[in-house]
């Protein structure tokens, strides 16, 4: 019985495998055959299509290394290299290669038309003959199995030669009464540099390049020079523009690169010294306002021949107090023996034997929210004791001190260092400029003119008044312009170096729309002398 027992057992444990083992077997995966695991699909490359069987699941990458393809670095494959393939799917190679071509392409020239006080008006002249430039241009070509895809992009130009543009003169005299003057005076019209000399009849071109930029314009004080900058042939970004100085008694001189470049606020001669200038420098930027002040100080000399010598270091390169970044001016004394600077947190002297600064009179610089700043304008009075200046006015109500629209006509002593308010709300761009000594009866005198803000709290933007008074502030009178007549924009007015003959009164130079106008000081009458409404800059000596 016991046998019995254990045989059914044993058949039981028997019959459970069996059943288990069967289970297992029909839940494994199918065997294939080595044919069903391939997929064959159609190839095509260098214009022939063929078909090739591969494992199911391979790359397009690992098909055409199979199929023995080197790709090219611009071929094209459709799909891409890491796409799996499956039954139904095609590759296609695409060869693509470029071809370059250059050609030649003449830039024309541009027409400009410029009016001088040369020609007549209404008569015509060609100054300057055109010429068309030339350049290179290189193209790329794109094929696709060996089609041209018509895509052609230039990647390449080289200008082989500039164009020189046409420069038609139209003539611009106007019938102004020609006028007296003391000395010569010099002014820039349309880039050139023209002076006058003894009338206002007699002008004569002295530079005529077309690229002065006015930074600089300076005679010197025996009359002999002219100190001017130029805009640079390069970028902007690399130099500004270049000094230079021109012989004005030999008609036949070259002007004379001084090797010095960047110039944005300040150059002129050295009083008492010969052939010598003094400058400042910037170094240039590609952000605005396109320079970062060096707010330095250097003498050079030059001789006639066209030699330039080395620097000489006055001030070094330093940051310029507050707002530095925009720069430093200077002024020499009518004798020449002080030198004053102004900056925008205020005025003071050089010390040339020492090579300082000393401050005179602290300034609250304006806050204009943008790329500028103010350099306050500044002149030496005739007695060399005396600067006037324009100095920031304290604020209406609650608005802050540097962003007060109030400015005021200051006049600084330098004996004592004291100040005394010449005119109040002047505006910002008051520019005042003083006479040489002037007798009047049995002393010398002098005056200051300056410009008054139409619109004293909006002075940044106004028109402006040109105004006389006497140097302790009386006697102030409105020279230009008439009653219901646009106002001056803003500049320095600038002094005849002498009066008249005869004692007929004293003159005024001012740019108003473009034009040069001189204001008689005795009469209080002004009258225009050029009429091509491109004057931008003036000196007198």
């Amino acid at each position: 019985m016991f046998r019995i027992i254990n045989s059914f057992r044993w058949s039981l444990r028997s019959l459970f495998i069996v059943i288990l083992t069967s289970a297992l077997i029909s839940c494994a995966a199918p065997q294939v055959s080595q044919e069903d695991a391939l997929i064959t699909l159609p190839l095509t490359v260098d214009g022939t299509t063929k078909d090739i069987s591969v494992p199911t699941g391979s790359t397009v990458e690992s098909v055409l290394k199979l199929a023995g393809i080197t790709l090219g670095s611009l071929d094209r494959v459709e799909p891409t290299l890491y796409t799996s393939l499956n039954k139904g799917d095609a590759i296609k190679v695409t060869r693509v290669r470029e071809e370059f071509e250059t050609v030649q392409e003449i830039i024309p020239f541009e027409r400009q038309t410029v009016r001088t006080e040369l020609l007549p008006d209404g008569k015509t002249r060609i100054s300057q003959p055109g010429e068309n430039g030339l350049r290179e241009l290189t193209f790329r070509k794109v094929f696709e199995d060996s089609k041209n895809t018509d895509e052609k992009t230039i990647v390449k130009t080289v200008v082989l030669s500039q164009p020189v543009p046409e420069i038609m003169l139209v003539g611009a005299q106007s019938p102004f009464t020609p006028l007296q003057i003391p000395g010569k005076l010099a002014y820039i019209s349309g880039g050139n540099a023209w002076i006058m000399d003894r009338t206002t009849a007699n002008r004569q071109p002295i530079i005529t390049s077309g690229d002065l930029d006015g930074r600089v314009f300076a005679i010197s004080p025996d009359g002999k020079w002219l100190l001017y900058t130029r805009k640079s042939t390069k970028p902007a970004e690399e130099e500004i523009n270049t000094l230079w100085v021109v012989d004005l008694v030999e008609s036949q001189s070259k002007p004379i690169n001084l090797k010095v470049s960047n110039i944005v606020h300040f150059a002129s001669f050295v009083p008492g010294l010969s052939q010598t200038i003094a400058y400042s420098t910037v170094e240039p930027r590609s952000t605005a306002p396109g320079w970062q002040a060096n707010n330095d100080l250097e003498f050079r000399k030059f001789s006639a021949s066209g030699a330039v010598g080395l620097p000489a270091e006055i001030i070094t390169a330093n940051s310029g107090g507050v707002y530095g970044w925009w720069g430093t001016n200077y002024i020499w004394s009518p004798s020449g023996d002080k030198l004053a600077y102004a900056r925008p947190d205020g005025i003071g002297l050089v010390n040339i034997k020492e090579n300082t600064l000393n401050p005179l009179l602290d300034n609250v610089p304006l806050q204009t929210g943008s790329d500028w700043t103010l350099i306050p304008g500044f002149a030496w009075g005739a007695d060399g004791n005396s600067v006037f200046t324009v100095t920031h006015a304290p604020p209406p109500g609650l608005v802050k001190p540097e962003e007060s629209p109030y400015f005021d006509l200051t006049a600084l002593s330098i004996t004592n260092s004291t100040n005394v308010k010449m005119v109040e709300q002047s505006g910002m761009f008051a520019y005042p400029s003083g006479s040489s000594s002037r007798l009047e009866g049995a002393q010398n005198a002098y005056k200051v003119a300056f410009l008054q803000a139409i619109f004293p709290d909006q002075s940044g933007s106004c028109r402006y008044k040109l105004v006389v008074l006497d140097s302790d502030g009386s006697n102030r009178s409105v020279l230009f312009p008439p009653e219901g007549s646009a106002g001056l924009a803003p500049q320095t007015p600038v002094w005849a170096p002498a009066k008249l003959e005869d004692n007929q009164g004293d003159y005024l130079a001012f740019i108003y729309q473009g034009n040069l106008w001189l204001a008689n000081i005795a009469t209080g009458k002004s009258q225009q002398i050029t009429g091509d409404g491109l004057v931008s800059k003036l000196d007198w000596k």
